[in-house]
């Protein structure tokens, strides 16, 4: 395995960084209170990957088993309990603990504790996740048809 070729060409870097600090707010809070913050998107970092923190609230759910065929997505835990479904067992993530499901791997993530939880969800490559954050808690007053077309333009297949 080697490197993939220079997507940089010039000689002396360039002033290009970007920096969110802790403090700035979600944007996206749910109904339920959950945040989702928008870290990197697809559009910032160019497809490459999108980076998502989430904060759910105590007992908030989660979605059902699904799969992707374009992206893979990581879960990396930073507080409180996670319930991850890796397409064989569910378990209890902690603080620290990582879920990578390539593409294609069967998956599911939730809260069902008392507590709050927050982690990471990495897509890679990158996938323009903002609007599906935003709009799947509109899919109970959508058709079955622009519900399955929703689903179809956002990469997500459920099995349940």
């Amino acid at each position: 395995m080697s490197y993939p070729p220079d997507r940089y060409h010039g000689e002396k870097g360039e002033i290009s960084a970007s920096f969110r600090p802790v403090g700035a707010p979600a944007e996206l809070t749910v109904p339920n209170g959950t945040q989702t913050h928008y870290l990197a998107t697809t559009a910032s970092t160019g497809g490459e990957f999108g980076l998502y923190r989430v904060d759910m609230t105590p007992r908030a759910g989660g979605p059902a088993t699904h799969f992707h065929k374009t992206i893979s997505e990581s879960f990396f835990v930073l507080d409180g309990t996670v319930r991850l479904f890796d397409g064989d067992r569910w378990v209890d993530a902690e603080k620290g603990d990582f879920l990578y499901v390539p593409t294609g791997g069967l998956h599911a993530f939730r809260n069902e504790s008392d507590e709050p939880a927050s982690f990471l969800i990495l897509f890679a490559p990158g996938a323009p996740r903002e609007e599906y954050f935003e709009k799947v808690g509109t899919v109970a007053g959508m058709t079955e048809e622009e519900r399955r077309e929703f689903f179809l333009k956002h990469d997500t297949y459920w099995t349940d």
